[in-house]
């Protein structure tokens, strides 16, 4: 499977909209370096013909296509309204800047 959605994720994500979005985000370190790490956001992405759409369980999931079978878990954090989405099982890769 592509990626794995904890129980709470889900439940989440359908109180949202039920779409989430899997993307790599450039970090840049203080002298120069770089890496993309995988992030998730609650909404669908500004250009989904960039990404791959799975549908599971009620819930789209748009993912960059180079995070496919990496083995991710969407998982969500935080309490009350403060909850945000994490992806776990992602290594930082350099960046291609």
């Amino acid at each position: 499977m592509a990626i794995e959605i904890s129980a709470r994720a889900r439940e989440w994500l359908k109180t949202k909209g039920g779409v989430a979005t899997v993307r790599l985000s450039p970090r840049h370190g203080c002298c120069g370096g770089g890496a993309d790490i995988a992030v998730a956001e609650a909404s669908a992405p500004k250009a989904p013909e960039h990404f791959t759409r799975l549908d599971l369980d009620g819930v789209t999931v748009h993912i960059d296509p180079t995070l496919l079978d990496q083995g991710l878990r969407l998982d969500v954090a935080g309490f009350l309204g403060l909850r945000h989405l994490f992806v776990g099982g992602a290594s930082p890769t350099r960046s291609k800047e």
